[in-house]
């Protein structure tokens, strides 16, 4: 009954973002060879900002090519409805890990979005910026060429459409509707005081540039429904003349002549097609795949490269390194009552549920799921921020470690901030429809390891600190016997997992680094025509969610692109 509603068209629910979604005219790309002035691969935050700012200001004709689904669920539209999609969906790719040594052998999954949108459409919509340091190092460690705070800053401003903040660190005329939480757990509120009793600061906006303290997190939802990339950025030029979007169109590798970028080839159906682009090919496929078709076209580590019988462009060692990603370890307890949103997602819960956020845009359905967190420095208080501590108003964990009959409880997941481990993507063979080889190589630094658990150790403070601890019945995992610093990294090596930011792995940096993927500007390095304007880009991980800074990222690319110096 539920999922006939749900099926139902909802003028509201379509309306999230500043534009209503319209349907482009289909050009002459389904021949092969079609001609257009830009070809963007990948329709992901990236992807969507692109699109619009180069059909939008630079009456460009542009080819957007998709390999995931059409973002056309309605579940999609409900802030709560992507939890539906984490136990597998056509929506999501699970890139499974290699073996990883230090985890004792262990395969961390990691999701990626397979669907019109990539993570804007799937993920949690934090909105989260990180610190200004994050962008003065990207600036230091490409020479000073314009990636600083006061470089990005402005992008920020110009994309957001902010419900509460107008002041000169918030927007709010952008496209991308930014807002408080709508439904707000009891734990949220509980761990909020809780914070603030070991003497952590309340915080009012974690985007003005000081992250330090407790808070509630704005996301991209707005009125009650995900402003997602697609809502966003590319529905307001859906219905121009010089755009054409294909999803399910997988890109196999860029084609060149000569060392110019001039097209694509890709699978839509089972059957091969090329595309042609007169200015520029723009990879923005993620952290995994951009790195994948670099390689498949000619531009990797040369060895590698000869190992799976490709041929040598150009010989770039960086491409598919310096992979690292904001991973967490969770502490996980039960409760006295329900305090969030257990099976709040089952029998006539959900069915209740489902009918206040039909009938009226609220209740556990416009919730992310995660209302609060803290930046907090577990091994120096008074230190920057290295841990964000999320409170989770639910058991959430893997079942086969926790192995406990479902119950109300809480979870704090300590993320780190900034690993010092780095991984690697590469090939598993020349075949395109192949997935890459992803070593996240977590916790492979021993300094990780020891922040890690230093974080699990001041998430225990907090459970056991009033008023969170009058709620605790027992802590279920690690579990209060799990004392001593070598039964706490066992435990990290049990279940640390991704938060779901990979980056870094064709970054920008100086002209003489042998490592950097790209030049400041974001082209490829050793070749015409080619860019590349995702997450793979960043040198290093902002201090938060990446959805927001990629697509603050990708739109200052573009205008560096087409020569302009600050937001038209």
């Amino acid at each position: 009954m539920l999922r006939a509603m749900i099926d139902k068209p909802s003028g509201v629910a379509e309306a999230g973002c500043k534009a209503e979604r319209g349907e482009g005219r289909r050009m002459s790309s389904n021949e092969d060879g079609a001609a257009f002035d830009y070809i963007v691969v990948g329709g992901g935050s990236a992807g969507c900002v692109v699109t619009n700012r180069l059909v939008d200001r630079q009456g460009a004709r542009v080819l957007l090519l998709e390999a995931g689904w059409p973002d056309d669920n309605p579940m999609i539209r409900m802030p709560a409805g992507f939890i539906k999609f984490l136990n597998g969906s056509k929506f999501l790719t699970e890139h499974l890990a290699v073996p990883q040594e230090q985890l004792g052998g262990r395969r961390p999954a990691i999701w990626q979005g397979n669907v019109l949108g990539g993570g804007s459409s799937v993920n949690a919509m934090v909105y989260m910026r990180g610190r200004p340091a994050d962008y003065d190092h990207w600036d230091e460690v490409t020479g000073g060429a314009g990636w600083s705070w006061a470089d990005m800053l402005p992008y920020f401003l110009r994309q957001e459409a902010n419900q509460r903040f107008n002041n000169p660190m918030h927007g709010i005329d952008g496209p991308l509707r930014v807002s408080d939480p709508v439904h707000v757990a009891e734990m949220s509120y509980i761990y909020l005081r809780t914070m603030q009793a070991q003497g952590v600061k309340l915080v009012d906006d974690f985007n003005a540039g000081d992250q330090r303290g407790v808070g509630f997190m704005q996301t991209t939802t707005y009125p009650r429904v995900r402003c997602s990339a697609v809502r966003a950025f590319l529905d307001p030029v859906r219905g121009n003349r010089n755009l054409e979007v294909k999803t399910r169109a997988k890109v196999t590798r860029v084609l060149f002549e000569g060392r110019r970028a001039s097209g694509v080839e890709h699978r839509i159906d089972g059957a091969t097609h090329t595309a042609r682009a007169t200015r520029a090919v723009i990879l923005t496929a993620g952290a995994f795949v951009t790195p994948q078709l670099l390689m498949l076209s000619g531009i990797g580590p040369a060895a590698h490269l000869r190992e799976h019988g490709l041929e040598v462009l150009v010989d770039a060692p960086g491409v598919g390194a310096n992979l690292h990603d904001h991973h967490e370890v969770p502490l996980i307890a039960s409760t006295d009552r329900n305090y969030g949103y257990f099976k709040e997602d089952r029998g006539w819960r959900m069915l209740a549920n489902g009918l206040n956020y039909l009938l009226f845009k609220g209740g556990p359905v416009a919730s992310g799921g995660v209302d609060a967190c803290a930046f907090v420095n577990p091994q120096e208080p008074a230190g920057e921020p290295t841990i964000k501590l999320y409170c989770v108003p639910l058991v959430y964990g893997d079942k086969e470690v926790l192995n406990r009959e479902p119950m109300p409880g809480v979870t704090f997941t300590s993320c780190v901030l900034q690993p010092k481990a780095r991984g690697s993507v590469r090939l598993r063979s020349a075949d395109p429809l192949d997935l890459p080889l992803v070593d996240p190589n977590y916790l492979g630094h021993p300094d990780d390891m020891r922040l890690q658990v230093d974080a699990l150790l001041h998430a225990r403070t907090v459970m056991r600190t009033r008023p969170m601890a009058d709620t605790i019945v027992e802590e279920l995992l690690p579990g209060a016997a799990v004392v001593d610093r070598e039964g706490l990294e066992e435990h990290c090596r049990r279940t640390v997992k991704t938060n779901w930011h990979p980056c870094g792995t064709a970054r920008m940096g100086r002209a003489g680094d042998p490592m950097a993927v790209l030049t400041p500007d974001l082209a490829v390095k050793g070749v015409e025509a080619l860019h590349v304007l995702d997450a793979s880009l960043m040198p290093t991980v902002p201090h938060g969610n990446t959805n927001a800074p990629t697509m603050a990222a990708a739109d200052r690319a573009v205008d560096k692109l087409l020569g302009r110096s600050q937001p038209s």
